[in-house]
């Protein structure tokens, strides 16, 4: 344990390089920038079913929705 207890107190007090509150700040800026993206593309198929069935009908496929 001496070993242990001499490693620890050469460390001493270590200084973060910023405040104690700035982590989860950045944390919660991170992940809402990321929601944000999210949300930016939902419905994207929807958007674009016009274009999903004039595909599907010039390649032989099964137009509309299937329902997923």
């Amino acid at each position: 344990m001496s070993f242990v207890t001499a490693v620890l107190a050469e460390a001493g007090h270590v200084e973060l390089p910023l405040p104690l509150w700035a982590y989860p700040a950045v944390a919660f800026v991170l992940f809402l920038a990321l929601g944000i993206v999210l949300w930016s593309f939902r419905d994207v198929a929807n958007r674009h079913s016009a274009k999903a069935d004039a595909y599907a009908a010039a390649h032989g496929g099964v137009s509309g929705h299937s329902g997923h």
